[in-house]
């Protein structure tokens, strides 16, 4: 009787501690996806893409773009500080950090072209496909 015991309040320790872990996942994915930056990726035409990122609260010297082995990689860093001072108290929340985003490029962009502009807390990134790989109309005679 003993064992049946010892063996259900070992089991319960388990479960209480993977139930508590879990949690603890939970809390540092929700914290980790704070720091993504949502993206919008659309197609225009068959020629051009476009990625627009949201960068609240970034300055447009704190954005760096980098294309390597066909990967694009968006780094910015964000420097927030939201205070308020008051007679009788003071409050000051700060959002400070690397902000990263990473996207595979679709074979065919043309790395030299790429154009980004930064309004208004969005960054707007146009690709567009190599001109060898650009659809071409043909006439029929």
């Amino acid at each position: 009787m003993d064992v049946v015991k010892t063996a259900k309040e070992i089991g319960n320790t388990v479960e209480e501690k993977v139930e508590h872990g879990l949690e603890v996942a939970k809390e540092t994915f929700a914290n980790v996806a704070s720091h993504l930056p949502f993206a919008n990726l659309a197609k225009k035409g068959s020629d051009t893409f476009t990625i627009e990122i949201d960068l609240p609260g970034v300055d447009k010297k704190d954005i760096e773009l980098q294309i390597e082995d066909n990967i694009l990689t968006v780094k910015a860093t964000r420097k927030m500080k939201n205070e308020v001072k008051k007679e009788d108290y003071y409050l000051c929340e700060s959002n400070f950090g690397l902000i990263s985003r990473a996207f595979v490029l679709p074979e065919g962009i043309d790395t030299q072209s790429v154009d980004a502009k930064y309004e208004e807390g969005r960054l707007y990134i146009s690709l567009e496909k190599e001109e060898s790989r650009k659809a071409k109309s043909i006439s029929v005679k």
